[in-house]
């Protein structure tokens, strides 16, 4: 008797059992359930919420890997100076990179994983239904959007909040109207701010060494810019992410591929993806029509952030990641075809308006992103309204004929 057929006897030893929902989930986890449909009208397919949740954690694995090693490089860097001739396999794929983001990366995982299954569990066994897999998603997604030394307990604080306020009071897992990932991330914004803004936060060690001889700092661009000054990073760096910033959204190259993986497999609207692009650079065309007018001095506090030039947008801050993994969430974002390009639009259109304008914070991909969750189903709504009063529009100017032949030829007759 296999490993499979063993839990299956159990599953129906404990049926109807307290911690039946527990072991449920444990089971379907690792296996495929033994009650499969055989016949009748029901649709089959190859994808469930497990393999579609699996897919979209396959498209982040590449953003954590590199934002491991990212971790190491930028901790050396700030310490030692970055490498004036930089080579990919003697300075960032180095096994001191991977060891420090191994030690200061898996943590977050862990406590993500660990606090928000926990909390899963315990509804799904209070409320006796079935554990839903909802969070795989969230649990990988958070870890990638915070600073690198986020300490643990403010991460389970803030993991519990997401999950219980973010989605099981809503019902669960599609019936939240906020990103719950994002619930956290703006949890940790308004409750820790000095944890998630400044230029000590983006790189390991950097808090605990401020104030000291050895004290180092990890200014991203979005903050260089913040605060007037210039920054020494390439387009290159931006691209392919050898920037500080939080452990997954650097890497514009390795964000771009997992987009392109899953509009592939169709779980993320391209739709979405495209007008946030879209949007995002309108905005930033705006911004830098006004400095190129004259119409802001140079000494405004918004006149380096306006002046950036606007595609670059696109390769700093969480904006690429935002709109990739997480404006395309199925059960927050806008449902209807039309609505997603609105939807996409003025997430990209608001993040970068929000960027410029809170210097204190230069990035607005995440409240955007809720701003627009909250207005998804208006927009959902109107775009079917219009769709039903053009159909009505249609009905009314319709010309309908009888069943019956001979009517219809009469009828065919006089209107002639």
């Amino acid at each position: 008797m296999g490993m499979k057929d063993k839990l299956h006897q159990l599953k129906l030893k404990y049926q109807g059992k307290k911690m039946a929902p527990a072991f449920n989930a444990l089971h379907t986890f690792l296996y495929t359930p033994n009650e499969t449909t055989h016949s009748g009208s029901h649709v089959r397919a190859a994808d469930d919420l497990k393999r579609t949740m699996n897919t979209v954690i396959l498209a982040l694995v590449p953003c954590l890997l590199f934002g491991m090693f990212n971790t190491g490089y930028q901790h050396f860097s700030a310490i030692n100076g970055f490498p004036e001739n930089f080579s990919l396999m003697e300075h960032f794929l180095t096994w001191d990179n991977l060891w420090v983001g191994l030690v200061t990366v898996l943590p977050l995982v862990i406590v993500s994983y660990g606090v928000g299954l926990a909390i899963e569990f315990l509804f799904a066994v209070n409320k006796g239904h079935e554990v839903e897999e909802g969070y795989l998603v969230t649990g990988m997604l958070v870890p990638l959007i915070v600073p690198v030394d986020t300490p643990l307990w403010m991460l389970a604080i803030a993991v519990a909040f997401g999950v219980v306020i973010g989605k099981e009071v809503f019902g669960g897992t599609g019936m939240n109207i906020l990103n719950p990932a994002l619930t956290i991330r703006a949890f940790l914004f308004f409750a820790y701010p000095t944890w998630m803004s400044g230029d000590k936060v983006w790189v390991h060690e950097a808090v605990e060494r401020a104030g000291t001889a050895d004290a180092i700092s990890g200014e991203t661009v979005l903050g260089s810019l913040a605060q007037g000054s210039d920054y020494s990073y390439s387009l290159a760096d931006m691209f392919y992410g050898f920037i500080p910033g939080s452990i997954g959204e650097t890497s514009t190259l390795l964000i771009l591929l997992g987009g392109l993986f899953l509009v592939f497999t169709k779980i993320a609207s391209w739709r979405i993806m495209v007008s946030a692009v879209v949007g995002a650079l309108v905005m930033g065309l705006i911004f830098n029509g006004v400095v190129n007018a004259g119409w802001l001095p140079e000494y405004s506090k918004f006149y380096t952030l306006m002046s950036f030039p606007y595609w670059q947008h696109l390769l700093v801050g969480g904006l690429a990641f935002g709109i990739v993994f997480m404006a395309t969430d199925p059960v927050t974002g806008s449902q209807t075809n039309k609505g997603k390009w609105y939807y996409g639009f003025f997430i990209g259109f608001l993040s970068v308006m929000i960027r410029v304008f809170n210097p204190g914070y230069p990035e607005g991909v995440f409240l955007a992103i809720l701003l627009m969750n909250v207005f998804a189903p208006t927009i959902d709504h109107y775009v079917l309204k219009g769709n039903i009063k053009k159909r009505l529009k249609r009905f009314k100017t319709a010309t309908i004929y009888p069943k019956a032949s001979d009517e219809v030829d009469t009828l065919k007759t006089e209107t002639a």
